[in-house]
């Protein structure tokens, strides 16, 4: 492990000022793969900035408008604890806990799953389909920006030098609404995403869908929404044609590479098997509301 120092700052402007004081600074959120990272030699930060004690990096808050607020170092085990949140939004609560082992999740978290900028980060895809955003403090001030604004390549994000994200904002969940997150992996746990795919969606009084968001990950440089998946399902009933064109849309989505997990073609195709799976899974737990 190379030499570094520790900085616990308080608060944001302490934080801030310590990440422009060292310009090879990493956020220390919950560290699962940063610590790794580390120990690998593949980053060697000058310096280490822990948030958890700044207010409001860590916690849940229901807001009055029914939404919620999630500090960016909160563990995805504390997610998984928080009723409220796991009724209203399960497809991101089930994504966060897919993240490692039972011990990591009592560490990992969603700001650094998402800053990690890895495309197949499981909480994203879930993040991104339930329409998620970023508070993003830095020298400016404070910007919000959707999640699928923070990766832009493999290992990279747009936060400029000194940000960092505070926490997330979901919306408010209206009535016959659901999601799901589901992935593929080569074993039955604590691995990489082949493929993940979430689905969001609103239903009318009929049974009609009102609203679909649909998020792909590891099939692309960077996790997905595909807006076009989304409009295929909207305006109807989730029909067996329904589902056909939000399969086909998803693979058209695709721009996969070839590893040791799985190749283009499997990729592509499975990308829609899960679109499909997720999405009747979203619908079934909306219709159930």
């Amino acid at each position: 492990m190379p030499q570094f120092d520790y900085v616990a700052p308080t608060s944001v402007d302490e934080a801030v000022k310590a990440l422009i004081g060292a310009p090879s600074a990493r956020v220390l959120a919950g560290g699962t793969d940063l610590i790794v990272q580390m120990r690998a030699g593949r980053q060697r930060p000058g310096a280490v900035v822990d948030l958890k004690h700044i207010p409001g990096a860590i916690g849940i808050r229901r807001e009055t408008d029914g939404g919620f607020t999630i500090g960016a170092a909160t563990s995805g085990a504390a997610l998984g604890e928080e009723a409220a949140l796991v009724h209203a939004w399960p497809g991101v609560v089930e994504a966060a806990n897919l993240i490692g082992s039972t011990q990591v999740q009592g560490r990992a978290s969603l700001g650094g799953n998402l800053c990690n900028a890895s495309p197949a980060a499981d909480s994203v895809p879930a993040l991104i389909a339930a329409r998620a955003t970023c508070v993003i403090v830095g020298p400016s001030g404070r910007r919000v920006a959707p999640v699928e604004a923070i990766q832009i390549s493999p290992g990279r994000t747009s936060l400029q030098p000194g940000e960092f994200i505070l926490e997330f904002r979901l919306p408010p969940r209206p009535k016959r609404s659901a999601d799901a997150y589901l992935r593929l992996i080569p074993r039955t746990e604590m691995d990489i995403a082949v493929v993940g795919a979430a689905v969001s969606l609103v239903l009318g009084g009929d049974g009609v869908i009102t609203e679909a968001y649909v998020s792909l990950g590891a099939v692309a440089p960077t996790t997905l929404l595909v807006a076009a998946a989304g409009e295929t399902i909207t305006g109807g009933k989730l029909s067996d044609e329904a589902l056909d064109r939000l399969d086909a849309a998803a693979r058209a989505a695709c721009n996969p590479i070839d590893d040791k997990r799985g190749t283009i073609d499997y990729r592509t195709k499975i990308a829609g098997v899960l679109a499909r799976r997720a999405a009747a899974i979203a619908y079934a737990r909306a219709e159930a509301r």
